[in-house]
């Protein structure tokens, strides 16, 4: 019979990182404190997509609007006084250099980060259809292949809108709740069909 597992539709800070995330944006190192390094050194430079795309709960800013004190294309207003939550995050481009310049988020309209399940591909509200043009949506099929495999997910955010992105469908889940959570199917370890539930109502077989 198929198998129900659930998992959150909430981000995970990116200090959490699995080291068999997917063997083509494995890291390629961890210091001391567990944060992922990299062999190439990244600043963000021009590139302010994740003061658009995140929400600072610090800062009392929802995902999909620029935050009040970001200069889009320059920076941010408060960077010496900026939350930690800011202080803290990088997003996959930054951090790992097996992502090329394509995926720079001011580039490719994406900011890729991880979660407790997977990875997450949040879409500029601007260029919702981004994640389907190449070369990123071969690449993100090919992430969906791999983590297919290893239990993993791979999930578009595009606006309020949540897409469980596998080898061969789609689920468009629409606006996912912090007390929602989404359920796949699975036949061995394929997807075959997935669902949004309320997270007291999951059971686990």
């Amino acid at each position: 019979m198929p198998m129900l597992h659930g998992f959150a539709g909430r981000t995970a800070p990116l200090r959490r990182i699995f080291p068999s995330i997917f063997i083509n944006l494995r890291p390629t190192g961890f210091d001391g404190n567990d944060r992922v390094t990299s062999s190439v050194k990244r600043t963000c430079g021009d590139c302010t997509l994740c003061c658009k795309v995140m929400a600072i709960e610090a800062l009392a800013k929802p995902a999909s609007a620029w935050c009040r004190h970001c200069k889009p294309g320059c920076g941010c207003a408060i960077y010496a006084d900026r939350p930690a939550e800011c202080e803290n995050f990088a997003c996959l481009w930054l951090v790992n250099d097996l992502l090329d310049e394509q995926w720079k988020p001011s580039r490719s309209k994406l900011v890729l980060t991880t979660s407790e399940n997977g990875i997450e591909i949040r879409c500029d509200p601007g260029s919702p259809n981004a994640w389907r043009k190449e070369p990123y949506a071969g690449e993100i099929r090919a992430w969906a292949a791999e983590g297919e495999r290893d239990d993993m997910t791979v999930v578009v955010i595009a606006g309020q809108r949540m897409i469980l992105v596998t080898p061969d469908l789609e689920f468009d889940f629409g606006l996912v709740g912090p007390d929602e959570r989404i359920v796949r199917e699975l036949e061995g370890t394929k997807v075959v069909g997935a669902t949004v539930v309320k997270a007291g109502e999951i059971r686990r077989g």
